[in-house]
């Protein structure tokens, strides 16, 4: 009875760890490049049960290694395994806004923080004071060559990631709407976004802020090649969550049920050794 005590309380631990999981992908739901995570169980390892002989006496014959005849398994508890993060693409949608990219493929835009090099999916960007593509954080957003600096609404990104500068386009000009991507061809070509991929990203360490940094087991990054690993960069668009609501309630409202019935489990159990120690003892 005790042992089924253990093996409860940490079952309601473990749902608890996964209802902290659930709900941080719900907090997320709306959050640009952010990628849902999954709460991984493992159980203990089981016990084998068998039954003794009606005297209590367990009989091993020579040649045997088990004579007893078999019951069955008893579990010992689960504990949380791992959380990983699936990486599959969210939808994207379009902005028109200049500053927005998102990539359709794997790989990340590269940042730079006061902590060193980080990864991203959220293509949310804005212009600082000094004119250099930031995050939303104040982070600035990495090109092959450094800090991509241009001016506002004076530049175009294509598909591969080459940023392109009309140096004689200022403020807001209406030839913008009318230029075609071959005419930014003819204009200077400032910089190109630096996409990076790794060997394994599951194992890309989650910083917060829908930012990664490398491990040892990730590898380092590595800059996306053009016409090989490189995903397009779509500029005017955001990539939305990876969450998916009504699956998050769903797995809400399972992990909900799971912990109750270790409730009931324990209190059962409470009830069953109080009953051991204040009758079955008084009996005796």
């Amino acid at each position: 009875m005790v042992r089924g005590l253990y093996t409860s309380a940490s079952g309601m631990m473990a749902q608890q760890y996964r209802m902290d999981v659930v709900a941080n992908n719900l907090a997320n739901v709306d959050t640009e490049g952010f990628k849902r995570e999954i709460a991984c169980l493992k159980a203990y390892p089981e016990m084998r049960l068998a039954r003794t002989d009606d005297d209590g006496v367990v009989l091993c014959p020579l040649g045997s290694t088990d004579m007893r005849p078999y019951v069955g398994r008893l579990g010992t508890g689960v504990e949380t395994n791992e959380v990983f993060t699936e990486f599959s693409e969210g939808s994207l949608k379009a902005t028109e806004n200049p500053l927005d990219f998102a990539l359709e493929g794997e790989g990340f835009f590269a940042i730079q923080t006061p902590a060193g090099e980080r990864y991203t999916r959220n293509g949310s960007f804005i212009l600082d004071k000094d004119g250099y593509v930031v995050t939303k954080q104040g982070y600035r957003v990495l090109g092959e060559e450094g800090p991509i600096k241009i001016k506002t609404n004076n530049f175009m990104v294509d598909e591969s990631g080459q940023v392109f500068v009309n140096r004689d386009l200022e403020g807001d000009d209406k030839r913008l709407v009318q230029m075609t991507e071959n005419d930014w061809r003819g204009s200077d070509r400032a910089d190109r976004l630096r996409i990076v991929r790794f060997d394994d990203e599951r194992f890309l360490k989650k910083e917060g802020e829908s930012q990664w940094s490398a491990t040892e087991v990730s590898g380092e990054a590595m800059n996306a090649q053009v016409g090989i690993d490189r995903p397009k960069v779509l500029q005017g668009h955001l990539e939305s969550s990876n969450v998916n609501a009504v699956q998050e309630m769903v797995a809400m409202i399972e992990v909900q049920r799971a912990y109750e019935l270790n409730s009931r489990s324990i209190m059962t159990h409470d009830t069953l050794i109080g009953k051991a120690v204040n009758e079955v003892g008084r009996t005796v």
